[in-house]
This record gives structure tokens, C-alpha cells and sequence, in this order.
């Protein structure tokens, strides 16, 4: 059985919550049926003097059964799915019993809204629980009563934060915020509070449940509310740009549920999330970042047949932005780090960037000070390789040139152990190249990192020519190892995520040679769904790096002897870079102007360098010109065998450079759309502008068979 029943000689009863043959508790039909007769058993006997819930696995409910929910395409179902689970919660708040959840571990989504209906919540002061409604992540909203209980709770201003935001708050932030009671030490220490509370309470009901009750801070008439109530839909369609319809269903839910009762309010929240739940936002976010992303970090592209491995010592090459940020990354991870560069103050430099970090965790009250001298013990900066001895795994993060690369692969591949991996975290140099500096090959390669790197959540893993399954194995391990998601690309210029986002920035700087204003350009970005406009974001990653890698990639063609047909854009980053001397952000001036005590604006000689033209583009080609040509891209990686997987395309989309997640990733951008009318689309492109945006030949493929990518 899911739910175990056990009653004490006070008659007070705890459920322990249990699924058997999982590794977390979920809120499906084998949970809630055993529950609700468990409820209907309580109701039924007097002599219950209180109920604790409890889960026997190490957290207490994951939440929701997403699989279910997303099998659903019609709106009465739905309805009435999400309408059980509230009714089950409602006889458990009503039961006339004090409930008391007992969070042994995380209750996230559906999990804290079945601990929203308990009386009371006590949680064990773990520092990896973690308790939020993180629905709108997947483009829904909370169901199970969760945008009415906890603004009743906690008020509407606390509470909008967290579900608009998705936030996932530790069990001491929880507490602060009045959706925990009580914190305990361990598992005997819960239990004892929880039966220690209902038995004080004999009495206990919800507060929204009292006929005095009255909202903290107010409900939705209030007039401390009513400056919220008319700011808060227009931030809400600015900062979303429509494209997340959950966003606004929560604040309708909360609105409309600060005017009635609480069941009308119920009612109002599981029509609101049926909305969120059949629309096509929902279906693409829980595809990609629910089934291909759980299926990634399970270990979908990881060779199978190696033992799972853990680094203990890593060396990193190079201290600067990239190598700090591993090894701040690492040592977080309670790996040993020895942070090599060409001087001392340069190595320490490096460290001093893990201590900055660190001391903004501190002044959040997210780390102590114990804990930050304890993560720098582990980071040592050093010029001398002979430190890097026994180390399990070198990480070169040196300048993006090959001759600089070589040189230190040599140097470190002469003191370290015969097994030990050596990558590089190049962001666009073929690694098979690189691997040919190394005396072993096999272990060689490529990591890359993405800036900054403790906030970045992706490692894209190259396999070069000769890396080996146990390399690869073994570089999968370490990325897991540092919490962060791997995705798995064969070799090639510019890999899979530099390709194809170099295709977002160079469309960009394409549509202003083209003579469209570069303020329609970067709000066709926004409005597309991109975190940045491209020609801020190209500012960002630097224009002079941009420059630097053409002029490598046509010395490589050169080299071998090969054509090199380049990007329409490249005359104008040339522009730019060569002739403006407009390098980007750092330099302080590109696309836009960085004025030291002032915000960044458009530099006003653009319109000068890149005269406008008189036939503006209608926002909408601009937008599916920005989507169409990092999809088609995306899919030509595939054709050619770059991506192993549809999944490891669409979460390294969203998660390397920032694809419109609400689209669900770069390939399913192309299923939503519709391969044969993305084909059609994209002809009609490549006539109306140039041949650049004709499609891949495995989408006309795909379109002619009637499939899609999966």
C-alpha cells in the first residue's frame, strides 16, 4: 500500500506516505485513492484525536502527476481531475480533526499544496528540502488550492512572488515566510512537535474557514492592494511579452479568488488552470523541460557499462572569468581544485572570484562563514604544474587560440596520471583538432561551460574523433557531479550550441545591415521569447571574440585547403570590430553605449554606420526570422549528427543560450509549428530575402513522411 496508517495510545493517527517502487511520493491515483479512504475512515471514527502526514521516503511529495496531466487533451477531464484532487483536500482541512504535515524532506507543487490544507506545518531544518509551487516553470499554475490558500496564508503581495516566480525557498526561508510553523532537528524531533501540536489543538480549522476571518495585508478590494491590482498585469505582459498565458491566469486566479469565498475561489483556480493546462506553452515546456530533461539527467546519453565515477582533484587551466567559475563550481561540489595560471596574482584572482561569490551568499544568509572558508580551503591557486599531480581530471580553460592550448595540454599531460581526462572548455574549436597536442587522445575531451558558469546550468559535453565511451562516461559523471545538466554533441566547428546561437546574434546584425532599426531588431528578440535583443547579447559576448574566431575558422579553411563561404553578416561584424572599434560591453562601447553612472542605450551612430532603410520589416517577419533561422540550424546539427538526441537539441537550446523556453527548444519549435508548414515558411523566407533560410534537407524529408522530430 502507498499510505501506511499507524495510531497511537493518544488516538492520534499518522499517514505515513510511502509509494512503493518509487524513489519520491506522487500525487497520482495510487497515492490519493488509499488517501481519501483514509480520510473517509478518520471522518467516520470520533475517536481520532489528530491526524500527522508524513512521508517514509527521504522527502515528502514531489507533487503532481505530471504523465497523467499531459495525456490530457480535453477540457472536462482536466476539470475534473484537478476538481477530485481539491475535493480530497477540502474533507482533509474539514475533517474536524487538528492535521498537522509533518515535511520530513521537499514538498513542491502539488506536495505543498496538500500541506497548505494541513492546520499546521513543521518541517525538519534540512538544508536540501526545498518547498515552493513551482508550476508556471512548466507554463501552469498551481491546482490543488494553491492560489487561494496561500495568499489567505501568507497575503497577496508575499504570495504573488512566489508563484509568479516559481520560487523554491529553504525550509528557514519558508518559516520566515509563514507557510512552515515550526522547524525541528530530525525525524523523532518532527513527530514529537507534530503530535505535541495536536494535541494542544483539539480545535483546529483553516483560518479561511472562520467567519471572522480576515486577509493579512487584505484581500483583492482592499485599497493597499488596489495599486497592485492596476501595475501588476501591465509588468506582468511587459516582462512576458504574452507569451506565458500561466502568468496571467495566476494573477486572475488570485485577483477574482480575493473577492469570494474560498470554494468559489477554488472553483475559479481549476478553470484558470485547465486554460494553462491544454494550451500549447504547457505541452511544449512539460515535453521538453519535464520528460527530456528527467530523461537527460537519468542518464539518457551516458555510455552504458562504466561504473559511476567521482572527481576528487581537478586542475584548471587558465583562471580566468571561465576557469574561476569552475572552479568555484567544482569546489562547491566538494571537489579538491587546483587553479593554475601563468602568475601567482592571476591565479589568486581567480580564487578572489569564489570569495566574492561567496560573500554575497553570506550577506543572503545562504552560506556561513565556516562554510566559505571551508569551500576557499579547497580551491588552491598555484604556476607551478607539477601541483596538478593526482589530479583526476584537467580542465583547459585558456584563451580561445590553438598554439596557447597546445602548449599548456603539453606542459600538464607530463604530470598527470595515465588515466586522468584532460578537456577543454573551447567554445568553438573542433576538440579532434585540439586532441592532437595530447599524447593519449582517448581521454581527451571537450567541456563546455557557459558564463557565468555558477549560474549557467549546462555543460555541453564534444566527443572528439578518438575520445573513448569511458572518457565520455566519466566527463558525464563529473558534470552530474557539480549539479549541473549534460548534453552529449559529437565534434564539430562551433559544436552545437555556438553554432546555432551565433545564427540568433548574426541574424541580428544582419537585419541592421539591412537597414532596420536596431530598436525594432531587439524588441522583435524580446517578443520572440529571447532573454536578450541580439545585438545587446552579441555586445555581451563580445564582439572582438566574434571577430577573433572568423578570423580563426578562415585561417583553419585556408589551411585545409577548403572554401570558406562565411555569413552574410560577417562584413558587418568586420565593421563593427575592424573599423569602428566598437568591441562590446566590456570595451565599453558596441551596439550600444555603457555610460559608467548611467543604464546602457543604443549607440546613436548606428543609424550613421547602418543608415535605415525606407521599407520597415512588419515585427512579426523580424520575429520568425530570429526563430526560423536558429531552428533550421538546429535541425541541419541534427541531420549531420552533431546531436545525438531530439532532447539533448531542445534543453541545450534552452539552457545554453536562452531559446524561448515557452517554445519547448529549438526542434520542438519546428513540431509545434509544423514541419511541413515550418518548410513551406522557410521557402518562402529564403525567396523573400536570400537562399540563407532555406530549409534542411532532413525537414523536407521529415515533411514529406509526416514525421516529426521525437
Amino acid at each position: 500500500m502507498s499510505i501506511t496508517i499507524q495510531r497511537d495510545s493518544d488516538n492520534i493517527v499518522t499517514l505515513l506516505l510511502d509509494m512503493p517502487g518509487r524513489s519520491m511520493n506522487v500525487l497520482n491515483e495510487a497515492l490519493t485513492a488509499p488517501f481519501v479512504a483514509a480520510i473517509a475512515d478518520i471522518e467516520a471514527d470520533p475517536s481520532i484525536a489528530g491526524v500527522i502526514i508524513t512521508s517514509g521516503k527521504a522527502d515528502f511529495v514531489a507533487g503532481a502527476d505530471i504523465e497523467k496531466l499531459f495525456q490530457i487533451t480535453e477540457a472536462q477531464p482536466a476539470f475534473d481531475l484537478v476538481q477530485e484532487f481539491k475535493g480530497f483536500l477540502r474533507r482533509l482541512e474539514q475533517c474536524g480533526r487538528p492535521v498537522v504535515a509533518a515535511l520530513n524532506g521537499t514538498a513542491l507543487g502539488g506536495g505543498l499544496e496538500l500541506a497548505l490544507a494541513c492546520h499546521h506545518r513543521i518541517a525538519i531544518n534540512n538544508p536540501k528540502a526545498k518547498f515552493g509551487l513551482p508550476e508556471v516553470k512548466l507554463g501552469l499554475l498551481p491546482g490543488g488550492g494553491g492560489t487561494q490558500r496561500l495568499p489567505r496564508l501568507i497575503g497577496i503581495q508575499n504570495a504573488l512572488p512566489l508563484m509568479l516566480e516559481g520560487k523554491e525557498l529553504r525550509a528557514e526561508e519558508a518559516l520566515q515566510q509563514g507557510i512552515i510553523q515550526e522547524l525541528a532537528n530530525d525525524r523523532e524531533d518532527l513527530l514529537a512537535k507534530a503530535k505535541a501540536w495536536c494535541l494542544a489543538h483539539p480545535k483546529a480549522a483553516q483560518p479561511w474557514d472562520d467567519k471572522k476571518f480576515r486577509w493579512p495585508g487584505g484581500d483583492s478590494k482592499t485599497p493597499a492592494n488596489a495599486q497592485l491590482w492596476s501595475i501588476a498585469p501591465s509588468m506582468a505582459s511587459a516582462k512576458t511579452h504574452g507569451n506565458y498565458p500561466a502568468v496571467i491566469n495566476i494573477l486572475s486566479c488570485v485577483f477574482e479568488g480575493g473577492i469570494v469565498d474560498f470554494d468559489t475561489g477554488c472553483e475559479i483556480e481549476s478553470r484558470y488552470f485547465v486554460n494553462c493546462a491544454l494550451s500549447p506553452v504547457a505541452k511544449n515546456m512539460i515535453g521538453t523541460l519535464w520528460f527530456q530533461l528527467n530523461a537527460i539527467n537519468k542518464g539518457k546519453s551516458r555510455p552504458e557499462g562504466f561504473a559511476p565515477s567521482r572527481v576528487n582533484k581537478v586542475g584548471i587551466l587558465g583562471a580566468g572569468m571561465m576557469g574561476a567559475g569552475i572552479a568555484y563550481a567544482s569546489a562547491k561540489a566538494g571537489i579538491g581544485v587546483v587553479l593554475l595560471d601563468s602568475s601567482i596574482d592571476a591565479a589568486e584572482n581567480g580564487k578572489n572570484y569564489s570569495a566574492k561569490l561567496l560573500d554575497k551568499a553570506l550577506k543572503r544568509g545562504q552560506q556561513t562563514v565556516a562554510g566559505k572558508e571551508s569551500l576557499l580551503a579547497l580551491i588552491k591557486p598555484t604556476v607551478d604544474f607539477d601541483d596538478l599531480g593526482g589530479c583526476d581530471l584537467i580542465i583547459e580553460a585558456v584563451f580561445e587560440d590553438r598554439q596557447v592550448k597546445a602548449d599548456v595540454t603539453r606542459k600538464a599531460e607530463v604530470v598527470i596520471g595515465a588515466d586522468a581526462v584532460f578537456a577543454s572548455n573551447t567554445s568553438t574549436l573542433p576538440i579532434s583538432g585540439l586532441a592532437q597536442a595530447s599524447s593519449r587522445p582517448a581521454n581527451f575531451i571537450g567541456l563546455h561551460f557557459f558564463s557565468p558558469v555558477d549560474k549557467m546550468p549546462l555543460v555541453e559535453i564534444i566527443i572528439g574523433e578518438h575520445t573513448s565511451p569511458q572518457t565520455l562516461a566519466r566527463g558525464f559523471d563529473y558534470v552530474q557531479q557539480i549539479k549541473k545538466t549534460p548534453i552529449v554533441v559529437n565534434d564539430s566547428r562551433g559544436f552545437y550550441t555556438s553554432r546555432v546561437f551565433g545564427t540568433y546574434v548574426m541574424e541580428g546584425l544582419k537585419l541592421l545591415m539591412e537597414g532596420q532599426h536596431p530598436r525594432a531588431i531587439e524588441m522583435a528578440g524580446l517578443q520572440a521569447g529571447m532573454p536578450v535583443g541580439p545585438l545587446a547579447l552579441h555586445d555581451e559576448i563580445s564582439l572582438s571574440l566574434s571577430w577573433h574566431i572568423l578570423q580563426q575558422t578562415r585561417k583553419d579553411f585556408a589551411a585545409a585547403g577548403k572554401p570558406f563561404a562565411g555569413h552574410p553578416a560577417d562584413a558587418g561584424l568586420e565593421k563593427m570590430a575592424k573599423e569602428l572599434d566598437r568591441n562590446g560591453k566590456k570595451a565599453g562601447k558596441g551596439f550600444y553605449d555603457y555610460p559608467e553612472n548611467a543604464p546602457k542605450h543604443l549607440w546613436p551612430g548606428l543609424q550613421q554606420a547602418f543608415p535605415l532603410a525606407s521599407q520597415q520589416l512588419p515585427q512579426k517577419d523580424m520575429i520568425e526570422r530570429m526563430m526560423f533561422v536558429q531552428a533550421n540550424e538546429a535541425a541541419k546539427c541534427y541531420e549531420e549528427k552533431v546531436m545525438l538526441s531530439v532532447a539533448d537539441a531542445n534543453i541545450g537550446s534552452i539552457f545554453g543560450w536562452g531559446f524561448a523556453p515557452f517554445q519547448g527548444g529549438a526542434l520542438q519549435y519546428i513540431n509545434a509549428y509544423g514541419v511541413a508548414n515550418f518548410v513551406k515558411r522557410a521557402n518562402q523566407l529564403a525567396e523573400q530575402f536570400d537562399g540563407y533560410f532555406a530549409p534542411a534537407k532532413i525537414l523536407v524529408q521529415m515533411a514529406e513522411q509526416g514525421k516529426k522530430f521525437e
